[in-house]
């Protein structure tokens, strides 16, 4: 039998069964490159899928600006830019992923309804791509990761890990087992949370994790105050920010997550529970059909120039 030199070598690559070095990613929208960025910061290589070679060039564009703007606030260097972007790679073919030990599905649509059945097909699309040990993450914020698994022919190796924006700075992670996720699903995304940074907060499954539940229903009230004429955009902002230490207050928050954001998280969560605290307010409807979706399109609660805030919309509105 012909021996091969790479059988001697000293620097040759075996992945221990168990260990965390390759994670994968399908959708590579906002949070998604956060979680590229964090990964690969974190030493680990880190491969996207997305729907087209455009949208792959669109995501290293944004990496690249991301980067560029940690490095003008001295939060990165060069050097770190390009050890970072080295470590990841994108494509447009499922297959690509098959070395993967973790994959994260971060897919958003824009659509303001529920999007499970997209994202079934594609956790059916990582599954056939994957190793058997591989585990399939998701980043949906009002789906339960029962639901999104149940079409999986090992539902045992999904669970839900759901980050907050922005992902360099929030160091929480949520983490909810599904009725079928194992207990060594459990330990490694519990060890690979840790890997990046991030504290574990445990949950039981439920619709909206704690996070989403919580903001959404402060939002609303928000709301409410405001067309009650109990206080304006900036003094309701305020007062949350001083008297209780946010760091954002409602209407800020809500127009850095977009509109259509939490108009979707809200229908989602009222959908499932059909309670009065998580029927979007009419406010928050107004402005998504005149696409007023916050910081990203320059005009929300707040108006907006290069990022940062020049006043409120109530002039513009009448609530």
């Amino acid at each position: 039998m012909a021996e091969l030199l790479e059988d001697y070598s000293l620097v040759k690559k075996t992945q221990k069964k168990g260990t965390i070095q390759k994670i994968g990613l399908v959708g590579c929208g906002d949070v998604g490159q956060e979680i590229c960025r964090l990964a690969a910061q974190c030493g680990l290589d880190v491969i996207f899928v997305d729907i087209s070679e455009q949208k792959v060039k669109e995501a290293f564009e944004h990496l690249n600006l991301q980067i560029n703007d940690e490095i003008n606030h001295w939060g990165l260097t060069e050097s770190d830019k390009r050890a970072i972007l080295s470590r990841i790679k994108g494509t447009t073919n499922y297959n690509d992923l098959k070395d993967c030990n973790i994959v994260h599905e971060s897919v958003n649509t824009g659509s303001l309804v529920s999007n499970l059945e997209l994202c079934r097909e594609v956790f059916r699309k990582i599954e056939s791509a994957v190793q058997d040990d591989a585990i399939i993450a998701s980043n949906s914020s009002s789906l339960t990761i029962s639901e999104l698994s149940n079409t999986l022919d090992h539902p045992e190796r999904a669970i839900g890990m759901h980050f907050l924006r922005p992902l360099t700075k929030v160091k929480v992670v949520e983490i909810s087992r599904g009725i079928n996720t194992n207990i060594k699903t459990l330990e490694t995304i519990n060890r690979y949370s840790k890997m990046i940074g991030k504290d574990v907060i445990s949950l039981n499954e439920s619709p909206g994790h704690i996070s989403t539940r919580l903001i959404v229903t402060l939002i609303n009230e928000a709301c409410e105050l405001l067309m009650e004429g109990v206080g304006t955009v900036d003094s309701i902002d305020s007062m949350m920010k001083q008297g209780f230490g946010m760091q954002f207050g409602p209407f800020e928050m809500a127009d850095r997550m977009g509109l259509d954001k939490v108009m979707k998280w809200m229908n989602n969560l009222y959908s499932e529970y059909s309670l009065q605290k998580f029927k979007a307010s009419p406010i928050i409807k107004r402005f998504v059909r005149n696409k007023y979706l916050g910081k990203i399109t320059g005009k929300g609660f707040y108006k907006y120039e290069n990022g940062q805030i020049t006043g409120s919309i109530s002039t513009e509105f009448k609530y």
